[in-house]
């Protein structure tokens, strides 16, 4: 480097230092002539243009959404799915987790394994997040991420733009404006709810054992009180039973005798059922121990029920089964509701107000004017539109309808219809409840006991959505039965 420092000392001329520009800057200009500081637009995903696939874009991952994200062709569209939760749930055998029956991973499917395209594809995402807003006009929504806990870092926000948009948002449980629900009693429609009441369950147990506890406080903490007599408040009373019969009065012998489950209905349990099936119900857990107290709840505190009779109920487990509705977002859209709050839908399951916008599932019903009833929120319901919705969808993106604003003179053939393929709920003791018939008025096969039990595993079974976690429920099954649940509390 010798030769270079003598050839810059040889050298007649120096480069000067670049001139300042006085000029000023494009920024300077639009703040100087603005009265109010520049909005950085959110970040997110733009509207599609030409050589981009259309964008659909799920809000919610039930049954519905996964079922519609499932079915639709991946060559036509991109997939978007917005949900707070990365998984779906098998909600019918949720129940079974509560006592350890089966592995909470047995009732949870992700959602990449439902549509791998979203881990595949370009332009295919999933993002944990909530929708906080929708804005029919510019096609967009816009979304804010979950956080877990107080320790984390601020939620951010972002716009996605969608071609077609589908709401399956869902319901949330029922509460009546009840005082103390909220913050005394379990729910039971997530993963994470019955985790929560496994590990109560266990530590009232465990509670209970300790020395020093009166016989009046162990039978409060053994006592399981469960409110809402339909299919799901009853199984989780017959799991209950099972794991009390063949599990606690084997490991948990000191306290067999205190422990007691009671249900709580305002009319008659499993009301959707022939007349016949909830006698038989009903006659069944009454053998089994559980208690069926007709009322009404008026207030919850922490350790006492309170109902509109007078009477008071102590308890050490809640766990609040009386249906569902629309949650606070579905209440805040400006769209016609049907009857019940739910998001206005026509036959199509279009949202006449909202161009490109459907809804599926918990959180839509059809509007009075589509001369169409209500129809219940079940599993099978939200399922069978999502079905009908991707072949909707489908058949629209062939036909050159898969952009935004580009499917108002497309002929959408045949409108849903639903048929209800019937009911089934267990009750313990392997015994369980089939009812085929379309309606309450209709007739058709309707059976209960033992071989009803044997056909509601088996139908449940095959309804789980992949093979891994079929394997996984049937191992959990074989487990049980041999080993007996697993209490362990973790």
């Amino acid at each position: 480097m010798a030769w270079f420092r003598n050839l810059r000392q040889l050298s007649p001329t120096t480069i000067p230092p670049p001139l300042k520009s006085t000029t000023p800057s494009f920024t300077f200009l639009l703040s100087h002539f603005s009265s109010q500081p520049m909005e950085v637009p959110p970040p997110g995903l733009s509207p599609t243009v030409p050589g981009q696939k259309p964008r659909v874009v799920v809000l919610g991952s039930g049954w519905g959404g996964c079922r519609l994200m499932k079915g639709l062709d991946t060559t036509i569209y991109d997939v978007v799915c917005v949900s707070p939760r990365n998984h779906m749930v098998f909600t019918p055998l949720l129940a079974s987790t509560c006592v350890g029956t089966l592995e909470f991973r047995s009732v949870a499917e992700p959602i990449v394994r439902i549509q791998p395209a979203i881990s595949r594809e370009p332009g295919s995402y999933f993002f944990l997040a909530n929708c906080t807003g929708i804005n029919p006009e510019e096609h967009s929504v816009q979304c804010e991420t979950v956080t877990d806990g107080l320790n984390t870092l601020e939620p951010r926000r972002f716009k996605i733009s969608y071609d077609k948009l589908i709401i399956a948002l869902g319901s949330q449980p029922l509460t009546f404006g009840i005082h103390g629900v909220k913050e005394h009693a379990f729910f039971l429609r997530e993963v994470s709810h019955a985790q929560e009441i496994r590990r109560k369950l266990l530590l009232n147990l465990m509670l209970s054992d300790v020395p020093g506890i009166s016989v009046q406080e162990k039978r409060r903490l053994l006592h399981c009180v469960v409110v809402g007599g339909g299919p799901t408040g009853v199984e989780f009373s017959g799991e209950l039973y099972d794991f009390i019969i063949k599990d606690v009065s084997q490991r948990y012998a000191h306290v067999k005798d205190c422990i007691q489950v009671t249900l709580i209905e305002a009319n008659e349990i499993l009301s959707s059922f022939d007349a016949r099936l909830q006698r038989y119900a009903t006659n069944q857990l009454t053998k089994s121990g559980v208690q069926i107290v007709r009322g009404i709840v008026k207030d919850v505190k922490p350790q006492t029920i309170f109902l509109k009779d007078g009477s008071e109920i102590p308890y050490g487990l809640l766990v609040w089964s009386t249906g569902v509705g629309p949650s606070p977002f579905v209440n805040s859209l400006e769209v016609p509701k049907s009857p019940g709050g739910r998001i206005g839908i026509d036959e199509w399951l279009r949202v006449p107000s909202a161009e490109d916008v459907f809804a599926i599932g918990d959180c839509s019903g059809f509007l009075e004017s589509t001369g169409k009833q209500i129809l219940p929120a079940l599993a099978q319901v939200a399922e069978r539109q999502g079905k009908y919705l991707a072949a909707l969808l489908n058949k629209v993106g062939k036909e050159g309808g898969a952009r935004a604003g580009s499917a108002k003179d497309l002929d959408l053939g045949e409108p849903f219809v639903y048929k209800h393929l019937g009911s089934m709920a267990t009750i313990g003791r392997y015994k369980a409840l089939v009812d085929l018939r379309q309606s309450k008025a209709a007739k058709g096969l309707s059976m209960a006991g033992f071989v009803s039990w044997f056909v509601w595993r088996s139908a449940y079974l095959t309804r789980v959505i992949s093979w891994r976690n079929r394997l996984y429920v049937a191992v959990n099954w074989a487990t049980t039965f041999i080993f007996g649940r697993d209490i362990s509390r973790i």
